[in-house]
């Protein structure tokens, strides 16, 4: 059944198709890539980084992980910003924006001084940019003046955050690097920069596999290799819990009432990180992501999973009695608390279905071997007895069964003493 839902959505003021966007990147660098991207249906993209050198690549510059027979868990890249001329890229901008003037076409930009700075944001306005968004965060740079060395610079991020949005009327936003103790304190020194708002995470530092044919890591360039940047859905609880951090902290919030009062947007994110399908993207909008940036699902599918998530949003939306995204932007941020403030006064006990369980054993050698021995096997029928006074309620089994709904959550058990309330707890499991 064909499902329609409206998924526009505003972003720092500007009407959006849909939240889906390319992030900059490889899979957005030049104007065929990014017309064939709208012309599938992405809303939007934030165009390869631009900066005033030109980026002096190696061969090979991507690696992959995996589990399992699993493919590309994760992924390393070493690319640096666009490879093209300064002039080149923001020709395709402008030509972007001419052609297609109902998508959002976002600069990324990247300096080395408050000049360049100024110079490339003077650029990207004159051609036609909707928004601006600051690289202060690409790991593998080969300047320590670029990339993610500035973004855990406070004083560097909000002095190019000012030099931009001083040059520029386009609202700014700062890309932040996961590569730092917490993403608050870089993210407020862009607000107090001018920045509109952030986008996170760029990819993080990382050794994807080491190569002992010539002992080093992967990629191997001429026998070498150098410490990068790693995505694709292994990085997506990262990037979930630093968008939630930056989301919640008061400070921001305070910083962003300004915005609010002068431009009608307060505390906005573009969320980043192992997005590939549609409850994905959805994820990042549940903590206030108002759209979400792809690469790595692009280079493993192309431009057309675009469709899937259309579509399965619209399903989601239908199933939750959403009518639009604002419907549920931002709606997990309450729920999320501080580990001192969660209820222990109970545990929950699995429960579990002898009809589907297969008889693998898996829950029992879990429980046993990593957890509290709470699990007897009956051997004749192949089934796993809770010993309910020694579980402790961790669930361990119910995330290690292969089958969907085998294990659930069963009877709730309250330690002595503690008083009884009600107690909300997740029932499906998928």
């Amino acid at each position: 059944m064909a499902v329609k839902k409206d998924l526009s959505i505003k972003c720092l003021g500007v009407d959006c198709e849909n939240p889906f966007f390319l992030s900059s990147s490889p899979v957005g660098g030049c104007y065929d890539m990014v017309a064939k991207c709208f012309e599938t249906g992405w809303g939007g993209v934030f165009f390869k980084t631009v900066g005033i050198f030109v980026a002096d690549e190696c061969s090979p510059r991507f690696d992959q992980t995996n589990k399992e027979g699993i493919p590309w868990l994760g992924f390393k890249n070493m690319e640096q910003i666009s490879d093209k001329p300064t002039e080149k890229n923001f020709e395709y901008i402008y030509k972007l924006k001419k052609d297609y003037p109902d998508k959002v076409v976002v600069a990324s930009i990247m300096g080395s001084s408050d000049k360049e700075w100024r110079d490339l944001a003077k650029m990207a306005d004159q051609a036609g940019a909707d928004l601006i968004e600051g690289n202060f965060s690409c790991p593998q740079m080969t300047s320590h003046d670029m990339g993610s060395d500035v973004g855990t610079n406070v004083e560097l991020v909000e002095a190019y955050s000012k030099a931009v949005s001083e040059t520029t009327n386009i609202p700014f936003i700062a890309k932040m690097t996961p590569n730092c103790k917490n993403m608050e304190e870089p993210a407020r020194a862009a607000i107090k920069g001018g920045a509109a708002a952030v986008s996170a995470i760029n990819t993080i530092k990382s050794i994807t596999n080491v190569d002992f044919e010539n002992n080093t890591g992967m990629p191997v360039v001429n026998g070498k290799s150098s410490i990068s940047g790693y995505s694709g859905a292994a990085v997506r609880p990262i990037a979930l819990r630093f968008c939630a951090q930056v989301m919640q902290d008061p400070e921001m919030n305070k910083l962003l009432k300004a915005n609010k009062k002068d431009f009608g947007y307060g505390h906005e994110m573009s969320g980043i990180g192992g997005i590939e399908t549609w409850k994905d993207a959805a994820e990042f909008l549940s903590v206030g992501c108002r759209n979400v940036q792809v690469t790595t699902a692009i280079m493993q599918y192309g431009y057309r999973i675009v469709e899937d998530m259309i579509s399965g949003m619209m399903h989601f939306m239908e199933e939750k009695g959403y009518n639009k995204l604002d419907d549920f932007i931002g709606c997990v941020l309450p729920n999320l608390i501080p580990a001192e403030e969660l209820n222990r006064d109970f545990k929950v006990l699995p429960k579990f279905d002898n009809k589907k369980c297969v008889g693998c054993g898996r829950c029992y050698i879990s429980c046993y071997d990593a957890a509290h021995q709470a699990i007897d096997w009956d051997e004749k029928k192949r089934r796993p007895v809770l010993l309910e006074d020694d579980c402790v309620g961790c669930q361990l089994c119910l995330n290690v069964c292969p089958v969907q709904d085998c294990i659930t959550t069963g009877e709730i058990k309250w330690k002595k003493g503690r008083k009884k309330v009600k107690v909300a707890t997740k029932q499906h499991f998928d």
